[in-house]
């Protein structure tokens, strides 16, 4: 007979949550750094509760939910998957603030977990204040509004149900081919509900996170096709980052000659002094990398979800006979163009491609090397002009960041979202390493800057947190200001004001 143990709900979760772990590479580290919420009637009674007795699972208190998500999510982002947040609001409009952040999370596939309040599960004190009644079905709140833009939802109406609903939960947030963020909806009066609860269920949990490769026909394959190809060329993504390949990638690129450009999500996965590095790739994209990719005969896509934004809506490669082979954790992104599948991690992947390619001595030719320098040299000019301005009194955007390029420093990390900065961002800044640059695009949400800047803030101690925000963001979303003053978070934030959208407005013309 199992021991047990009689608590609530809530604390039973927060027992849950302190004793998991995760592990790569022989590194062992806690998974959930603590939890952002403002209470309300929906959770105050239950998870509020629970977090005065505990102690120790530290409360984070935010100004907007949709910014408690934001913040999570570059935390996460920051720690390259291997830390999170959780993150709680009250029923009604808190929870419906985090649909935002949810999204994205989920499409830039970083790991948060949402416990909002809900309504009662034994509905007879119903309709409650800020419930929201469906006429065809009482089970419904406004909660199921997170189903869309989450990997897993659930609502527990009993309290043994966290037995089976968490550690699935958990699964899915440290599983890098199934991340993003995961809702666990807690109606107020389960939520103080009691329960003996087995004692097994608190025990420490490590989760391993494996560095998969794909079987060796696949390899084979793939070698194949670098060896016939003329101009193979690189797209570095996000996923180089997280599965921290960097020096790999770069190794691979000294190895084979062959040339990387890099998408908002992978900018930074290798250094803009390599000889390789074209830099920015797609509509935001440098000439050198944009000219390389259109008569590219074989592209290989690592860590990518291949966006619109990337492949400039599916004309970046032009060449008739262009071959793909895919890299990436995700079953879902590594078919993406037909690709050849690889599925697995990118740093083993790397590493079995590289000696692979060794021991057969393989390098682009010549020719192609010296075209790959040459488009190079002409990106370097247009760059160091666009850095340079105009000479007028007037500082110009690419000015500006040129100034801020030049005071970065190797722990320094710059933060933005949306509008037109990421386009120039993405094309002239120059980085030597992942943690330099925090980019949300993925979901480009105004708005994000200052809380994703807090974020980065927690991950970090070295160095400053450079947020880079226009006013239409700063105008949405500003309030995380008070979070970092009453956290001691230091943020140096620049305002470019255009007094305007002037992004969209330039498109509209």
């Amino acid at each position: 007979m199992y021991k047990t143990i009689r608590l609530t709900t809530t604390q039973a979760i927060i027992r849950f949550l302190k004793n998991q772990w995760v592990e790569r590479d022989e590194v062992q580290n806690r998974f959930f750094e603590g939890m952002w919420g403002i209470f309300g009637h929906g959770n105050v009674t239950g998870l509020g509760q629970a977090l005065e007795q505990d102690g120790e699972f530290t409360h984070y208190l935010p100004r907007n939910e949709q910014a408690e998500v934001h913040i999570a999510a570059a935390f996460a982002k920051q720690h390259r998957r291997m830390r999170a947040f959780v993150c709680t609001t009250s029923i009604g409009p808190g929870a419906t603030n985090l649909v935002t952040g949810a999204a994205g999370a989920t499409i830039n596939r970083l790991p948060v977990l949402l416990l909002p309040g809900d309504i009662f599960a034994r509905r007879n004190v119903g309709p409650v204040l800020q419930q929201l009644e469906h006429p065809q079905s009482q089970d419904i709140s406004v909660n199921d509004s997170l189903k869309p833009v989450c990997r897993y939802w659930d609502r527990i109406n009993r309290p043994e149900q966290i037995l089976t609903s968490f550690p699935e939960a958990i699964r899915i947030l440290t599983n890098p081919a199934e991340v993003g963020a995961v809702t666990i909806s807690l109606p107020q009066d389960v939520q103080t509900e009691a329960y003996d609860f087995p004692e097994e269920f608190f025990s420490k949990r490590v989760h391993y996170i494996p560095r998969a490769a794909p079987d060796q026909i696949m390899i084979a394959r793939a070698i194949e096709l670098i060896q016939k190809s003329n101009r193979p060329m690189i797209i570095s993504g996000g996923g180089v980052i997280y599965s921290e390949a960097e020096k790999i990638l770069a190794d691979f690129c000294d190895l084979t000659g062959i040339p990387v450009g890099e998408t908002q999500a992978g900018k930074g996965s290798l250094s803009w002094k390599h000889k390789q590095n074209l830099g920015a790739v797609g509509a935001t994209g440098t000439s050198s990398a944009n000219l390389i990719a259109l008569d590219a005969d074989l592209v290989i896509c690592i860590g990518t979800r291949l966006s619109d934004f990337t492949t400039a809506s599916k004309t970046q490669f032009q060449n008739s006979d262009v071959k793909f082979i895919g890299i990436n954790v995700s079953p879902f992104d590594v078919a993406k163009h037909f690709a050849l599948e690889l599925v697995g991690d990118a740093k083993r992947i790397l590493e079995i491609l590289s000696q692979l390619l060794k021991d057969t001595r393989y390098r682009i030719a010549a020719t192609y090397s010296d075209r790959i320098l040459e488009t190079k040299s002409e990106w370097r000019v247009e760059n160091d002009r666009v850095f340079s301005g105009t000479g007028n009194q007037k500082v110009t955007q690419g000015e500006l960041l040129g100034i801020v390029n030049d005071n970065l420093n190797e722990d320094d990390t710059i933060v933005c979202a949306a509008g037109s900065l990421p386009g120039d961002l993405h094309k002239y800044f120059r980085v030597t390493n992942g943690d330099q640059y925090h980019m949300e695009y993925g979901y480009s949400c105004m708005g994000y800057e200052i809380a994703g800047g807090l974020g980065v803030r927690f991950a970090k101690d070295k160095g400053e947190v450079i947020v880079l925000v226009g006013d239409g963001s700063y105008l949405m979303m500003h309030t995380e200001i008070v979070t970092s003053l009453q956290e001691d978070k230091k943020l140096i934030i620049l305002l470019l004001d255009n007094h305007g959208f002037g992004s969209i407005n330039g498109l509209s013309k």
